[in-house]
């Protein structure tokens, strides 16, 4: 029987994930982490993208957090997660729409504010739809 560590996903909107996990992958703002039971503790913020849980006997399931903290401890690790969803309940036609329209206010730019707020908008919908497209290619979507 392999190690396992307790995993949380939650966001504001409530939690979407409580469970035991093997290994879990996470999109920390320096580059991705992976996180193993009994890991040194740990608190990182997170980038925009996809977290994976790998729960053993080859399933691992996959979230999309759009920012927030990691909290790694010995065996626990929490991720409070500013939103977050199931990969596969993200809308494709909907991210679309939403980069679509990020890049037209960084073009129109009437403001810093409103400019980077469109670069934070941009980068989030980039990261759901490479989340879904890494789902498609995996043959989970």
């Amino acid at each position: 029987m392999a190690m396992t560590i307790h995993v949380d996903i939650v966001s504001a909107e409530g939690e979407l994930h409580s469970g035991s996990a093997e290994m879990v992958y996470a999109p920390a703002v320096m580059g991705e982490v992976g996180i193993a039971p009994r890991h040194t503790p740990l608190v990182t913020r997170l980038k925009p993208g996809e977290v994976r849980v790998d729960t053993g006997g080859g399933e691992m399931q996959h979230f999309f957090v759009s920012g927030g903290i990691l909290e790694v401890q010995p065996h626990v690790i929490t991720i409070l997660a500013d939103t977050a969803a199931r990969a596969a309940d993200l809308d494709e036609v909907a991210a679309q729409a939403a980069k679509r329209r990020a890049e037209e206010a960084m073009v129109d730019k009437s403001a810093e504010f409103e400019y980077a707020k469109a670069q934070s908008e941009l980068a989030e919908a980039v990261a759901q739809l490479r989340t879904i497209e890494g789902l498609r290619k995996r043959g989970r979507g």
